[in-house]
């Protein structure tokens, strides 16, 4: 649980920091586009033809507005290194057994009995009869193809969460409903990411 806190909440925060940074950079430049076209702004020196005004006009708006987004751009630049970083641990860390074998969707299914344990409205069981096993940590993201790792699902739910990291809430939520329907000794544990080779 620890573990998927922790990236779960490094993902949102980088996916957070990348949208407070573009909104930075486009405020930014049209604040510095704005500012330089105020009719109180100083007067320019006349050229000697119209052409020579308009560029020298564009010249220093794109100056203005190259200097304003310096700060932002940079951000922008590291949170994109950041991410590039995480990602390629990702595909670093993918098991190389995409597919569960038939004795784990048994096993797996036999667990879940039958039915599909992912969240319905009002964060209940889904009733549905489970049709695949999903990865809880999703594979293309380091999830293990084991069967810590393995969630019965039927085909809209499925669908529904797609390659995305659940929260930690939704894995505590889904650890107490398998206290209701499996045995007080059983392992209610939901989740395993492969270790960096």
């Amino acid at each position: 649980m620890p573990e998927l806190k922790r990236i779960y909440w490094t993902r949102t925060g980088l996916r957070l920091a990348y949208l407070g940074v573009m909104l930075w950079l486009v405020s930014a430049a049209l604040l510095s586009l704005t500012s330089n076209m105020q009719p109180g702004a100083a007067p320019r020196p006349s050229s000697s033809s119209g052409v020579g005004v308009v560029r020298e006009v564009v010249s220093d708006m794109f100056d203005g507005v190259l200097a304003a987004i310096m700060a932002p751009g940079l951000f922008a630049v590291a949170l994109v290194i950041v991410a590039a970083v995480v990602n390629a641990r990702d595909t670093r860390r993918r098991d190389p057994v995409r597919r569960f074998t038939r004795q784990q969707r048994r096993e797996g299914m036999a667990r879940a009995n039958g039915l599909c344990e992912m969240e319905a409205g009002l964060r209940r069981r889904c009733s549905r009869p489970a049709e695949h096993g999903d990865h809880f940590y999703p594979w293309s993201k380091g999830g293990s193809t084991s069967l810590q790792n393995f969630v019965a699902a039927c085909a809209r739910c499925n669908r529904a969460k797609g390659a995305r990291i659940p929260t930690p809430g939704q894995q505590e939520r889904l650890e107490r409903r398998r206290r209701d329907y499996l045995a007080p000794s059983a392992s209610v544990s939901v989740g395993e990411r492969q270790p960096l080779p």
